[in-house]
Order: structure tokens, then C-alpha cells, then sequence
């Protein structure tokens, strides 16, 4: 089966998403239209120091989970790897799996971020042709993939943080593009995914398909296949009353 969630956009203005997850400040950066694996993300995140050395939180108990804006790899590097490796990187993980494969449960239990996103895409196998989709939700708001991050350190001193964004089934509208869906965190849920506290059997009910009310998707023109292409050219749609709902 073909990859889920391998390439997405954040177009949406900085002041708005960096409202959504409650960032101190906005964020000066450019809209993106064509993401690709092994590139440069945004993810929100629990500051990694929230806990201390003996695994105790350092915050009150009824304290909201303070938010962490990083830049991330897209494509996950487990601390424990002896380097990053030229294969197909972790860009996807099954959450049906994900708390005993080994690459991602120490992740899973203790390092959950959120990908900041307005839309992905999908391609959708019609003949010899594949037709690309967008798809994001159905007011244009931006979203969090739900993620896990980790922090990877080489021989020579080099670091990097990497991410994986989880994927679960598609919901029924989805279905005919791929079996497969990256999974939305609502926001309500966001302190409850990026606490280290949380214990794994309370997120697993978060990693659900998106209620297909609220997805829309409509196809656009190859031009994403390329990833060098960047612009909003990507985003615009095949024709004008092709969407599908």
C-alpha cells in the first residue's frame, strides 16, 4: 500500500495558527504549499525540560501544558540510530502499532508533538494516471497531525529532532482515495496528547479518524508531484465546481 500523508501544506497565516496552540509569539515564517518528506517541519511540543531528571513534572497539577513551537526533520531518527540512513525515511506511523514498534513507543509514551498543517494530499490511482487531492478541513482552519518527536545526537557532536506523523483508517468519505488517514488532534485534546503525564491508554481514544463532515478534498494538478514546486499553484483546484464533499 502506498504512503499516507506524504506531503502537506501550512499556508495559513502565522497569527492564526500560532493562536490555536497558544504560542507566546508569532512566528515569522513563509506560507508552504508542497511539504515534503526529509524537509524542515513546525511542530508544537511539551518543552522537553518540563520534566525533571527523576521523571517528575515540574508544573502544578492543574496547570495548562506550557507549548513549544520546533522545527523538526520530517522523517523520524530514534535517538538510539547509528545515523541517518539513505532509505525511505519515518514519515508515517501506524497507531494501531505504534506503542510497540521500537522506533516509536519511547517516543509514543513520552515525546508527543503536534505538526502544525492546514491540508495534505492524496493521490488517487485512476488507470496508469495517479490524481493528486487536497484535503483539509472543511472551514480552511489549520490543525495539528498528531506526532512523535525525538532527538538524535551524532559521533561528531551533530544534533537534529526529527518527527512522525500517525496515520489511522480513513474515514468513509476518504475511502475512496486511500484506506489510510493522518490523524487530527482537536485542540480541546492537545494538552491531553502533549503531556508527558498522560498515560498511553488515555490518547489512544484521539487516534480516530476525523469525522468526514468536516474534511473536504478536491483534485489539483500534478504540479505538487515535483516537489521544487512551491507555490500556491499546488493548491489550486482542477476545476471550479469539482469539490467533493
Amino acid at each position: 500500500m502506498r504512503c499516507m500523508c506524504g506531503r502537506f501544506t501550512l499556508a495559513t497565516p502565522a497569527s492564526e495558527w500560532a493562536a490555536l496552540f497558544r504560542l507566546d509569539r508569532v512566528p515569522d515564517v513563509e506560507p508552504r504549499y508542497n511539504i515534503a518528506p526529509t524537509q524542515e517541519v513546525l511542530a508544537v511540543r511539551a518543552p522537553p525540560g518540563l520534566r525533571d531528571h527523576a521523571g517528575m513534572h515540574l508544573a502544578p497539577d492543574d496547570a495548562p501544558v506550557p507549548h513549544e513551537l520546533a522545527w523538526m526533520r520530517w522523517g523520524l531518527v530514534p535517538r538510539w540510530a547509528q545515523g541517518i540512513g539513505p532509505g525511505q525515511p519515518l514519515i508515517n506511523a501506524r497507531s494501531e502499532t505504534v506503542a510497540e514498534k521500537p522506533s516509536f513507543r519511547d517516543s509514543y509514551r513520552e515525546r508527543r508533538c503536534l505538526v502544525v498543517a492546514d491540508g495534505f494530499y492524496e493521490w488517487q490511482t485512476a488507470g496508469r494516471r495517479k490524481q493528486p487531492y487536497w484535503i483539509g478541513l472543511s472551514d480552511g482552519r489549520p490543525f495539528g497531525f498528531a506526532g512523535l518527536w525525538d532527538s538524535w545526537q551524532g559521533e561528531n557532536g551533530q544534533s537534529m529532532d526529527s518527527c512522525v506523523i500517525l496515520t489511522t483508517g480513513a474515514n468513509e468519505a476518504l475511502r475512496v482515495l486511500h484506506d489510510r488517514m493522518p490523524v487530527i488532534v482537536e485542540p480541546e485534546n492537545f494538552d491531553l496528547w502533549l503531556d508527558p503525564d498522560t498515560i498511553p491508554w488515555e490518547i489512544e481514544p484521539l487516534l480516530r479518524p476525523h469525522p468526514e463532515e468536516d474534511i473536504r478534498f478536491f483534485p489539483v494538478t500534478t504540479r505538487v508531484n515535483y516537489v521544487a514546486n512551491d507555490d500556491p499553484g499546488c493548491v489550486e483546484p482542477m476545476q471550479t465546481q469539482t469539490e467533493l464533499f
